[in-house]
């Protein structure tokens, strides 16, 4: 195989979730493009990396300084995520209408990440006139860890600390629900 197919097998097998037979099909795909096609495809990787930069109050994507959301909802309340693209599946759902709040991680001592590696300081600095924060990180361990402490900051403010809903996702089956599901199934379940 050439060694240029090679390489540009090598640069796709980078990104998540590709491994080495995609990115060998991906690099096919390159040479089955014309050469606008490709030079559109380059310019779009070089775009995406001059223009889009993180909004200076929450945190998400954005080539602006202030991103649509924030310009344009109301703030009292403010939904806390891990990372941006957690606000992406948020808004799919097209239910939740305040702002967010990207960590850009989790609290995870394991992996050296300790409160002061994440945005919560300047989380705490966003709640003058926020009446609920929602922590809506993943129920893993360290989204567990970092909702918690987030609570233990913020309670004592007097604002409303809430967490998302956990448990069996609808579709599912109860007998393939681990013991920890079911328990936050029901501890989560709400009156009919």
């Amino acid at each position: 195989m050439p060694d240029s197919i090679n390489k540009l097998a090598s640069k796709f097998s980078k990104l998540p979730g590709v491994g080495s037979k995609s990115a060998l099909r991906y690099a096919y795909a390159v040479l089955d493009m014309s050469e606008d096609e490709v030079d559109a495809f380059c310019e779009a990787l070089k775009e995406v990396k001059e223009k889009v930069k993180f909004c200076s109050q929450c945190g998400d994507y954005s080539e602006t300084d202030i991103c649509p959301i924030c310009a344009s909802r109301p703030k009292k309340t403010i939904c806390v995520v891990a990372q941006p693209r957690d606000i992406a599946a948020m808004e799919k759902a097209k239910i939740y209408k305040g702002v967010y709040h990207v960590l850009r991680g989790t609290i995870s001592p394991l992996d050296g990440r300790g409160p002061n590696e994440i945005r919560i300081k300047e989380l705490l600095g966003r709640l003058d006139g926020v009446e609920e924060v929602i922590v809506a990180t993943n129920p893993d361990v360290e989204g567990e860890a970092t909702a918690m402490y987030i609570a233990r900051l913020i309670r004592p403010l007097g604002i409303k600390v809430t967490r998302l809903a956990q448990g069996i996702s609808m579709g599912s089956d109860i007998e393939y629900a681990d013991e920890v599901t079911l328990g936050k199934a029901i501890e989560a379940r709400t009156e009919i």
